[in-house]
Parts: C-alpha cells; structure tokens; sequence
C-alpha cells in the first residue's frame, strides 16, 4: 500500500520520492453497477496493479449488448420545445441519443488521487455532426472530472448545432488556461445539454480521407476540462479489436492525480466481452 499513501500525500504537492506506478500482475477487476443495453449489460470497471496503482479505468460491453441496440434516434432524454407549441415531438425536439450512467466501482471513484468518478455512455443509433464525419451508429464513452450534478445542469435550449441553453452554451466555450489542453484540439461549437463542450482532434485520420472507426475527445466546460472521451463505431467494436493507442495528454493538469496514456479498445475473447478503458496511468501534479 505505499503507492497509494505517497499518491494521497502527494495530493496538491510536489510528487518528490513518489515512483511511477509498475505496470505489474493485475489484481481482480471490480465492476460498477451493470445497466442494460441491447440484448446484453454494459458497466464501468477498474484495475489495479498489486500496489494498488490504477491499471484500467473503463466500459464492458457483454457480448450480446451489440445486438439489438435501439434504433429510433432518442431515448427522449434532453427536449427543448423548438417551435413553443407546447408539446416536446421526441424525433426532432430532444437529443439524438441514448444514454446510460455508468458510475465507477467505489474501489475507484472513492479515491482522492483517482480524478475520474463516473463514466457517461452514449448510444447514437444515427451518429452525430458533422455529417460525413460521425453520421455512423456509434458510441460516445465518457469519463467525467466534474460531479454529475454540474453536467446535469447543462440544459437543452436554442443555440448551438447540439442545441444548449444560451448562457451555458457561452460557458461551455470559454477557453482553458494555456496547456489544459493539447494544441490540436479545437472548439467547434460541439456544446450538448448533459454532457458539455466537445473539442475535436482536427488532425484525426477521419477530417484528412479515412472512415471513422475510433477517435479522441477533450470535454471542457467554464474553461475547465472536465471529461476525456473515446468515441468508437459499432462496426470497429465488431472487428473484435485489441489495440490500444497513444493519448495527446496535456502539458498541465488541474488537479494532482493519476492520468491515463493510452485508450484502448479490446475484445476478451474468454469473457466474450468489449472493453473501452483508458490505461497507462501516470502520476501527476497539479499545474504540470
């Protein structure tokens, strides 16, 4: 247990005499509470080495949760009545998507030097904007920094492409300090009720001739980061994939604590299960 009491103490200090967490045997994975999806479960799940430093952080798909996935646009989550008739169409009026909170497991979510506590999954049965981009049944995975009830807050409205309450949607943008974020990931006006600003990898495979399969997202909200996002297509998960692939971290954290390096997206052949986890944990202080 040393690792973890010089990554508590370290908490706010300077990191000095605390080593980098061995990437050593795996203990047992600890699983959220499950919440079904198609013919099957999704559910948030952590690693942790022997230590006791953080492995994984992610979301398991059992087998069966890619079949018979919903296939109307909304789960009707998220309105805003557009043309104040006084009634909510759920096909045009509220977001275009379905949704599971995905709480991480307490061996996780309880500790002070582990920043992620819950995880949001979105189901898009018809992708999102920009079309010719991400116009392809996909899913958003999200690991959130900031409370449930902050990101709750952010309401449907009029303004932006995703359809956000005005003055939020103005918070949403604000910039982040310098280095909070990496230089190639831009603002594009992606403020969505529920989950907050999304800023796009404008250098990713998919903006220069190659089809989505997968990509990186950085989610700000107030000029804070406050989630980390792997976007991957059905289609891709079905490949039964098992590669994991650099993240453009940022040069400066807000809060001192362990920050992944890595995406990755596996299939477990002997669990017959998906997994989209971030991985290669670094111990980190606030301000750098």
């Amino acid at each position: 247990m040393a690792r973890i009491e010089c990554a508590l103490l370290a908490i706010g200090l300077a990191l000095v005499g605390c080593a980098s967490p061995p990437q050593g045997e795996r203990a047992s994975r600890v699983l959220g509470t499950p919440a079904a999806l198609g013919n099957g479960t999704v559910a948030s799940y952590a690693e942790f080495d022997a230590a006791g430093a953080p492995l994984a952080i992610g979301v398991v798909f059992s087998v069966g949760a890619l079949d018979g996935l919903p296939t109307v646009s909304s789960d009707g989550h998220h309105c805003y009545d557009a043309n104040n008739n006084g009634a909510i169409e759920v096909g045009t009026e509220c977001a275009r998507w379905h949704e599971r909170v995905l709480p991480l497991p307490s061996e996780s979510a309880r500790r002070a030097d582990l920043p992620f506590k819950w995880a949001l999954l979105n189901w898009n049965p018809h992708g999102h904007i920009p079309p010719g981009v991400y116009d392809t049944p996909h899913f958003d995975v999200h690991f959130y920094l900031e409370p449930i009830e902050n990101v709750f807050a952010i309401q449907s409205g009029p303004c932006g492409p995703e359809r956000v309450r005005c003055d939020q949607f103005a918070l949403a943008r604000q910039p982040v300090p310098a280095g909070h974020v990496p230089p190639d990931f831009k603002d594009v006006e992606a403020v969505a009720p529920a989950m907050g600003n999304h800023l796009i990898d404008v250098t990713a495979s998919e903006f220069h001739g190659v089809p989505f399969t997968r990509t990186w997202i950085y989610g700000v909200y107030a000029g804070r980061v406050t989630f980390y996002e792997e976007m991957v297509t059905v289609k891709y998960l079905e490949s039964r994939p098992d590669r994991c692939v650099p993240i453009k971290s940022p040069a400066v954290v807000a809060q001192s604590g362990y920050y992944p390096t890595r995406s990755c997206i596996r299939f477990d052949g002997k669990r017959s299960e998906y997994l989209v986890a971030l991985e290669g944990f670094e111990l980190r202080r606030a301000g750098g």
